[in-house]
């Protein structure tokens, strides 16, 4: 079994250099790739494969424009590895699996230095640092978290990525196989929404981590920020039309990384939430979890929820507790979204149709009232129709 791990490290300025530089490249490969492609289709209605690219990139273009060759000064893998990227996104774009693949944005877009283990020399992990390729050793932030080489552990591949300042390196490592968890003879229903971010059938409620004070404060932090970054660009605006003074705009970058921090904070005590949520579920160890299959996308059409929606992660709650699911040997229910969860009676089985989205209680006329959340989650667990995840 592979497991990913993913920390902080904190690497030299030589190394940082190298980074950024390696990072730019693969952006640039990835956006020339889409535009390439987008190029002979509408004149020859033909598409060009990652593969077939990366030789006509090598053997063909870069021979003929050697301005162009300081592609080859970072490492060959992170460079392919992007055009493989921009290739799965046309399979899955040509699948109707997603939409047509985006440019990567200088500064906005995630794109990664990826490497891979070539020689028994590379990608050798210690305590406190980890070999990567081109790179040398780098030192980790978070001691001890990723298994090392000298406890048997090795690292197939990896990527190293930049977001508001930081860096991280995510590695993939050959664990072995542990034995199943003995499991309790009983299920799980897990009802997702907004005031509560989980009622689960046996009682257990997660607040929404969203309505905390210490949300509240990051927020109102991050909304002064993006004032302040605001005023900054009409001030440039306004600057470069009167050609007044220095208009590079060079504050803009420092307001701009303040904005990413406090995206990134927040980010991060929502998906730390996610995983003790999960964590307190599974240490019940149900022998199957029943969830909804929740049309986000929908949801996301109402204006006034569509913020409390995103801010929610239901999509990463569902990845998230479906990897650990699997880890651990339990089952995975996915009830259909049209299932009736909300609207059914779990005493007596009768529908309400006419129940509204401001009905906290649903109170039943053969008697049952309860929590309408709590009996969503009770009708999930005893649901009859769904699919394995």
């Amino acid at each position: 079994m592979r497991k990913s791990f993913k920390t902080e490290i904190n690497p030299t300025q030589e190394q940082i250099q190298k980074i950024n530089k390696t990072i730019g490249t693969c952006r640039f490969v990835y956006n020339f790739y889409l535009a390439y492609n987008k190029e002979i289709y509408d004149t020859e209605k033909k598409f060009l494969s990652g593969m077939d690219f990366h030789k006509w990139l090598n053997h063909v273009y870069l021979k003929e424009n050697p301005e162009y060759l300081w592609m080859k000064e970072v490492s060959s893998k992170s460079v392919k590895q992007s055009i493989m990227n921009a290739d799965k996104a046309f399979q899955r774009f040509f699948k109707h699996q997603s939409g047509f693949p985006e440019f990567k944005k200088k500064g906005k877009s995630d794109v990664k230095m990826y490497f891979v283990k070539n020689n028994p020399k590379d990608c050798f992990c210690e305590r406190h640092r980890v070999n990567i390729p081109t790179l040398g050793w780098v030192r980790l932030k978070e001691k001890g978290y990723i298994p090392t080489t000298k406890q048997g552990y090795v690292i197939k591949s990896g990527t190293v990525s930049w977001k508001a300042g930081k860096y991280y390196v995510s590695v993939l490592i050959d664990i072995p196989e542990t034995e199943k968890t003995q499991l309790n003879d009983f299920g799980l229903g897990i009802d997702l929404g907004i005031k509560e971010f989980a009622v689960i059938s046996n009682g257990m409620v997660k607040k929404n981590i969203n309505k905390t004070v210490r949300i509240h404060k990051l927020e109102k932090q991050l909304k002064r920020a993006q004032r302040g970054l605001s005023r900054k660009y009409e001030d440039l605006k306004k600057r470069n039309k009167e050609k007044k003074g220095d208009a590079t705009g060079q504050n803009i970058q420092k307001q701009v990384l303040k904005v990413q921090k406090l995206h990134h904070r927040i980010d991060h005590i929502r998906t730390d939430y996610i995983n003790k949520t999960i964590a307190g579920i599974v240490k019940t160890k149900p022998s199957y979890i029943t969830i909804e299959d929740l049309n986000v996308k929908g949801m996301m059409k109402n204006r006034h929820l569509s913020k409390a929606v995103a801010s929610q992660k239901f999509y990463g709650f569902r990845r998230k507790l479906e990897a650990k699911c699997k880890e651990l040997g339990m089952e995975l229910r996915v009830a259909d979204r049209r299932y009736p969860s909300s609207k059914m009676c779990h005493a007596c089985g009768c529908i309400k149709k006419n129940l509204k989205l401001s009905d906290r209680e649903y109170i039943c006329e053969c008697g049952y009232h309860a929590d309408r959340d709590y009996n969503a989650s009770l009708n999930l667990r005893d649901a009859k129709t769904y699919k394995t995840a």
